[in-house]
């Protein structure tokens, strides 16, 4: 990751097609040694594409990728939706519960973090 953004930087910098002294360059300046190998081939991978394009790419390949709260967030606004906002309620519920029981097992171990 620390290659693509190094030419991710050069390219910010006014590079159109950075090359491995670029990136080096950039890597040093932060005290990270590069890696030839992969840094090779993070250039030959970009090379000839507009960042621009890869970047739309990537977006489009990350929107197929499932995330864990949305389809929680779905399914509580579908079942609000069709008992007339009742659903939240309970998951609000649910959350204070879970505050105290976090609070209860604080008390139970004798000290606090200010003591």
């Amino acid at each position: 990751m620390r290659y693509v953004a190094a030419y991710l930087l050069a390219v910010l910098g006014g590079k159109d097609a950075p090359k491995s002294g670029d990136l080096k360059k950039i890597l040093e300046s932060v005290g990270i040694e590069a890696d030839d190998v992969r840094m090779d081939k993070v250039i030959n991978e970009l090379s000839g594409k507009k960042v621009e394009d890869v970047i739309a790419q990537g977006y489009s390949k990350l929107a197929s990728v499932p995330a864990g709260g949305a389809a929680v967030a779905v399914a509580s606004s579908g079942a609000a939706a069709g008992s007339g906002g009742a659903a939240p309620a309970k998951v609000e519920e649910k959350k204070e519960e879970k505050k105290d029981e976090s609070e209860e097992s604080d008390d139970d171990m004798g000290f606090g973090l200010f003591d």
